[in-house]
């Protein structure tokens, strides 16, 4: 069972919209076993939410998103956890990972500009106590988040079909 489980999450991951019908075909499984499976992953804290994958560019949103490297000093009976806390409860912030390498926490922020971003992290995130430094890197293009490929709908042909990205 623990490898159709597996399958389960990684189905759910790629198209959360899914029906437990549908699962339950792919799956082999009956749809109750599914709808009971599901349950239990979301009850244990497996399951986090399900959202849309949206393309901004395509929509009339002005959004700029940048990845920030934060170099941090521990607390000492928390560690990462209490700045991590700190970081991502700013409702800018979308997430926050503790990283090895050169930085300590990569923090993803999305604003209506990147000016808002860059105050963001001059006025609310840099004077955070623990706080060492800071390096802002724009997110430019998305081509693809998880599994969705952002870019395949974007190419251009000309009248005789022809993909002009050739």
């Amino acid at each position: 069972m623990e490898k159709k489980i597996e399958k389960l999450l990684k189905l759910l991951q790629e198209d959360a919209t899914l029906t437990a019908q549908q699962l339950s075909v792919m799956l082999d499984l009956s749809e109750e076993e599914v709808a009971a499976a599901v349950r239990r992953l979301e009850k244990d804290g497996v399951i986090k939410g399900y959202r849309a994958l949206i393309n901004w560019e395509r929509t009339e949103s002005h959004r700029a998103s940048a990845l920030i490297e934060l170099r941090v000093t521990p607390k000492k009976d928390s560690g990462f956890d209490e700045l991590a806390a700190r970081v991502k409860a700013f409702p800018e912030v979308e997430s926050v990972y503790l990283m090895s390498g050169g930085y300590d926490l990569a923090v993803i922020v999305t604003a209506s500009t990147m000016s808002e971003i860059a105050m963001f992290v001059a006025k609310r995130l840099a004077p955070i106590d623990g706080v060492l430094s800071t390096a802002t890197h724009f997110i430019l293009t998305k081509y693809k988040e998880g599994s969705v490929d952002f870019t395949s709908e974007d190419e251009e042909f000309d009248e005789r079909g022809s993909n002009l990205c050739d």
